[in-house]
């Protein structure tokens, strides 16, 4: 018989490192995709995936399995994105006007992100709120588990796809102009 995620967590949360890295075994993959739907670029999502299991013994000790572990991980994970971009707008904002050396890494960034499929670089366009939504039901999220994480009604979880997906066709309708 497997042992339970929520059951894992907790020996991990009492310092257990089998039940830890078996946690991680099982989780890791999954917690990349949401990053790298989160973030939009594969150095960025690994990046935040290897900080949020950094972070994830210490935070165990917080973890109370009133919701399924999983839901509580994407809800690391999501707040570790708004964080991340957060940071990113700060240092965005600081470094304007430092000329050419600011603009060539920018150039660099946007030749890495065309490198990525369609649907994660349209996602970049969206709202955060729309982007984050779209990530969770795209890694298979039900709109409960969505609403769960993002603190919001499923109802709000509906209108956001929907805005989503409006956003996505007008972005290909204006690309194939």
């Amino acid at each position: 018989m497997e042992t339970s995620d929520n059951s894992l967590a907790q020996a991990a949360a009492d310092g257990d490192r089998t039940a830890f890295a078996t946690l991680l075994e099982r989780q890791y993959d999954r917690l990349f995709r949401l990053c790298f739907r989160l973030t939009g670029a594969q150095a960025e999502a690994e990046d935040l995936t290897q900080d949020i299991c950094a972070a994830l013994p210490a935070k165990l000790r917080s973890y109370r399995a009133e919701a399924a572990f999983t839901t509580w991980l994407y809800r690391i994970a999501v707040n570790a994105a708004h964080d991340r971009r957060r940071k990113q707008a700060s240092h965005a904002k600081a470094a304007d006007g430092w000329g050419d050396w600011e603009v060539n890494r920018r150039a660099g960034d946007d030749e890495a992100a065309e490198a990525v499929d369609w649907l994660t670089t349209a996602m970049r366009s969206l709202p955060p709120d729309l982007r984050d939504t779209l990530a969770l039901v795209l890694d298979d999220m039900t709109h409960a588990a969505a609403a769960d994480i993002l603190n919001v009604s499923e109802g709000t979880i509906s209108w956001r796809i929907s805005e989503a997906k409006k956003h996505l066709k007008q972005k290909r309708k204006e690309e194939e102009q």
